[in-house]
């Protein structure tokens, strides 16, 4: 793994759960990660209860939108997040992976979804530090 660790969220929309892991991950990461996200049957745009959300935490939800999931997207990376794809993800040997069983966020209400982003949050913080043991976390996104 390089010194810039990069990982790829999964799940089937890129439209919720990837789109906040991605955001976190690369919050907490703080240049030292690079992050993508990808769906295996990508939405259209993000969910707007997890834009909600997150934008109230402070995070930049603008240039987010739903991308599809590719061998070349997954071969390019070091870590593979999935949340929900199942066998839609492809596989490669030699890759870590890691699956979240997060609940789908769509159509939840703001404190479920709220609960949603902090198991994600949670997680996130979790593969930063084996990621990148010597790094210096910042502080949680807040709005």
């Amino acid at each position: 793994m390089t010194d810039h660790p990069r990982v790829l969220v999964a799940c089937r929309r890129n439209a919720g759960r990837s789109v906040a892991a991605r955001l976190l991950l690369a919050h907490y990461g703080a240049g030292r990660l690079l992050v993508t996200s990808a769906g295996s049957e990508p939405g259209t745009e993000v969910q707007p209860e997890v834009r909600a959300e997150l934008t109230a935490r402070g995070l930049d939800v603008s240039h987010e939108f739903p991308k599809p999931l590719t061998d070349d997207a997954v071969g390019q990376v070091d870590v593979v997040v999935t949340m929900g794809c199942g066998e839609e993800c492809p596989f490669y040997p030699g890759k870590r992976y890691d699956d979240w069983p997060v609940a789908d966020p769509a159509g939840q209400d703001a404190d479920t979804v709220r609960a949603i982003v902090d198991d994600i949050d949670s997680r996130a913080r979790a593969l930063i530090t084996e990621l990148l043991p010597d790094h210096v976390m910042p502080d949680a996104p807040s709005g």
